[in-house]
């Protein structure tokens, strides 16, 4: 089977090597532009770049823009039987209707619940106890197509983004195989999308990283942990902003007005609108990640002090 493979960040990398292992190695992938990163902004390949270069990928494509007519013949003289979509740019009909087996997509959440670009995140920042990855045919609205295959994750009440993501992607390494297996022997079954059940999943901004101290105590840390490791949610303090990567409730905490921060002896306990949470790894502005010991030793908190975005 002639598969083209489209992927750009760290996600889309383990499906790609299962596929080569499982003996579908694509003759193609399609990937985003090098692009200066790092602190020295030095060019660089994107993650999949560099693992097709490793597993000696005969063609790479790198699109400036996926809606130029000319990337759309350089598919077409591919002649693909299969597009395999994982963490790339959305894909017009003239591109993804290039193979002859038609295109699917591996998106990390449980279609139709959180469609769009965040799906992770919102998962987390939601509090939902479970997740996993869908697989499906692509159409021309994001996200809608008939579903193919779906595997399930639990998401643990202390789980963050990052470890989500970190499971999910080798998770969906192997729904990606298993989908290539039943496209090429016919069998798949396509099961439509209950549009009741559809709700949205836009990228996450810094503007919406702040912390609504007033919020339960539940909720603010299920924020904080749905946007860790990025793009972090942040809080201000006297000595400027404050990254909050991990929280842990508090079971019997005292009353104060949101945002006060009402104890650090054992730890730094900050109120909710209901609740309180416990700072354990946070980022002053201009320095390292530090657990909350290492953060009341450097720094000056004390009991009183507010916190806002």
């Amino acid at each position: 089977m002639r598969i083209v493979y489209m992927g750009t960040p760290d996600f889309a990398v383990p499906s790609l090597e299962a596929l080569s292992e499982a003996g579908y190695a694509p003759v193609a992938v399609v990937t985003g532009p090098d692009k200066p990163r790092g602190r020295g902004l030095q060019v660089t390949p994107t993650p999949v770049k560099e693992a097709a270069l490793r597993l000696g990928v005969p063609t790479i494509l790198q699109p400036e823009s996926v809606r130029d007519p000319g990337f759309a013949a350089d598919v077409r003289a591919l002649d693909a039987d299969l597009i395999v979509v994982v963490a790339f740019r959305i894909l017009p009909p003239e591109v993804f209707s290039e193979a002859r087996f038609g295109a699917f997509n591996l998106h990390g959440s449980l279609l139709p619940r959180w469609r769009g670009a965040a799906p992770i995140h919102r998962a987390v920042m939601a509090g939902d106890v479970e997740t996993g990855v869908t697989t499906f045919f692509l159409k021309e609205r994001v996200d809608t197509g008939d579903m193919i295959l779906q595997r399930r994750l639990p998401i643990g009440p202390d789980d963050t983004t990052g470890e989500v993501y970190e499971r999910l992607m080798h998770l969906g390494a192997d729904v990606v195989v298993e989908t290539v297996r039943l496209v090429e022997s016919g069998t798949v079954r396509e099961i439509p999308q209950d549009e009741r059940l559809a709700c949205p999943a836009p990228k996450v901004f810094r503007e919406e990283a702040g912390i609504d101290w007033t919020r339960p105590a539940g909720s603010v840390h299920d924020f904080v942990r749905g946007l860790s490791p990025v793009p972090c949610a942040w809080t201000r303090w006297a000595q400027g902003e404050l990254k909050i990567y991990r929280t842990a409730r508090v079971t019997s905490p005292p009353a104060a007005p949101p945002g006060t921060v009402v104890s650090v002896s054992d730890a730094v306990i900050v109120a909710c609108g209901e609740g309180a949470v416990r700072l354990v790894e946070v980022q002053p502005e201009g320095r390292r990640r530090m657990d909350a010991d290492a953060f009341v030793r450097g720094y000056r908190v004390r009991p009183g002090d507010r916190l806002g975005a």
